[in-house]
C-alpha cells in the first residue's frame, strides 16, 4: 500500500496536499511524450504520479516515468512548481486534494518505450504545436508554460 491510501485511511475524503512530478520528455524532433490514460478515460497528458515517502521530486519523476513508460532518464531539469487554490481537485472516489506539481524536462532518456497497461493504453511523441485534442487541462497548461519559457 502507498502513502497516499495509507494517508486516506486516517483523513478519509477531506482536503489532503500531495506532491507529484511530471516529466516532458522532448525527443531529437522536440516532440513531447504523452500517455493515453485509463483514467481520466482515453485523455492523454504526461507520464509521472505521486510522490512516496522517503522520495526526492527528481526520484518521483524518474520512478513514475520508468512504472508508465519503460524508460530511464537523466539530466532533469526544473521547469516549473505549480501549487494553490487553482490547483484542488477531487477524485471520482469523493477524495478531496490540492496538488503541488513539480514540472520536469529531459532530452536524455534510455530503454524500450513500453506501456503500463495498468494506467495507460498508448504512448506516443506529439509535436508541440499537435497536442491531442482531449488532455489533461493542467497537462496542457504546463506544456504551455514550458514553451513559453523556452
Amino acid at each position: 500500500m502507498g502513502y497516499v491510501e495509507n494517508l486516506r485511511k486516517y483523513v478519509g475524503h477531506q482536503p489532503v496536499i500531495l506532491v507529484g512530478a511530471l516529466c516532458l520528455l522532448l525527443n531529437e524532433k522536440q516532440h513531447i511524450l504523452l500517455q493515453k490514460r485509463i483514467h481520466p478515460p482515453e485523455t492523454w497528458g504526461l507520464p509521472g504520479g505521486l510522490m512516496e515517502l522517503a522520495e526526492s521530486a527528481e526520484q518521483t519523476a524518474a520512478r513514475e516515468v520508468l512504472e508508465e513508460t519503460g524508460l530511464t532518464v537523466e539530466d532533469l531539469q526544473l521547469v516549473d512548481v505549480y501549487s494553490g487554490k487553482d490547483n484542488f481537485a477531487v477524485a471520482a472516489n469523493g477524495d478531496e486534494f490540492y496538488n503541488v506539481t513539480i514540472v520536469y524536462r529531459t532530452d536524455r532518456f534510455k530503454g524500450e518505450l513500453m506501456h503500463d497497461e495498468t494506467e495507460s493504453i498508448e504512448l506516443a511523441f506529439f509535436p508541440l504545436d499537435g497536442l491531442p485534442e482531449k488532455m489533461i487541462g493542467s497537462h496542457r497548461r504546463f506544456i504551455k508554460d514550458f514553451r513559453e519559457k523556452e
